[in-house]
């Protein structure tokens, strides 16, 4: 019965860690940077979408130290979206970051 139980909150714990969502709202200052960061596994896919009312750049990375590496990366984007799909198990970061102009920006991510 402990098996059964246990592998039941293991099963439970993988559908919240898919479904969870996060969404946000927030000003940024010239040259101040917004992240939102998740363990994302192998093969997981995670939709994302956001706006912002100026261009801002925007990356999806992660770190190995000392080096970071960019799945994803645009420059001067006033909004993004879509399906991304991890290649490995990794702490994932979208990050945004406002080029010469206060930026409001909002998204999710699910």
């Amino acid at each position: 019965m402990d098996r059964l139980l246990a592998a039941a909150c293991s099963a439970l714990a993988l559908v919240a860690h898919a479904n969870d969502t996060k969404s946000f709202k927030v000003d940024l200052e010239p040259g101040a940077m917004h992240e939102e960061c998740l363990h994302v596994d192998q093969g997981e896919k995670r939709s994302y979408s956001w706006k912002s009312d100026v261009a801002v750049d925007f990356n999806i990375h992660y770190h190995h130290e000392p080096e970071v590496f960019y799945p994803v990366k645009r420059s001067a984007m006033r909004g993004d979206g879509g399906t991304f799909a991890a290649k490995s198990g990794e702490d994932y970061c979208w990050m945004w970051t406002a080029r010469d102009k206060k930026a409001k920006l909002e998204g999710r991510i699910d």
